[in-house]
């Protein structure tokens, strides 16, 4: 390297994709107890239910034992790039058949944008502008989720 050459070696941001697969060490049907006995489902930390280890801005959701959903929020992405922040004009382009759905009044819920590909969907739930937060999963589950309202907390 010449005298007037400078190395700037920036880091390469890590970025967890999670598909309607799930992620690529997890996948929706997994059971609770194989994820921990792979070390991948943790109990040990103080959070609002069970973490997945290396995945510390996603949250498992169990029903009966088994992956139903994964509740993501920033900086995971879907394989299409959308990201917590993305504009819904993307997602609707990325997705064509996204369906919306609307919070119940008086609640102090996200809208969503539903994009289902057979029994999966990602669930987007956004302020009118922007996407907020990722679910991916069943989308039966998610639409379920949906519709109660729940978080993972």
């Amino acid at each position: 390297m010449s005298p007037d050459t400078i190395g700037v070696h920036e880091p390469v941001a890590s970025v967890t994709v999670v598909g309607l697969d799930g992620l690529a060490d997890v996948g929706f049907g997994d059971t609770e107890s194989e994820l921990t006995r792979r070390g991948i489902l943790r109990t040990d930390v103080d959070a609002c239910g069970p973490t997945l280890a290396g995945h510390d801005m996603i949250s498992p959701i169990f029903i009966e034992g088994r992956l139903v959903l994964l509740w993501a929020g920033d900086p995971v992405q879907t394989p299409e790039g959308i990201t917590a922040g993305t504009p819904i004009a993307e997602v609707e382009a990325s997705y064509p058949r996204v369906r919306s759905l609307h919070a119940p009044q008086g609640t102090h819920r996200f809208d969503g944008l539903l994009a289902r590909d057979g029994d999966r969907a990602y669930l987007f739930l956004h302020d009118g502008r922007t996407v907020r937060k990722i679910i991916a999963g069943y989308a039966s589950w998610a639409h379920r989720l949906f519709l109660d309202g729940h978080s993972p907390c």
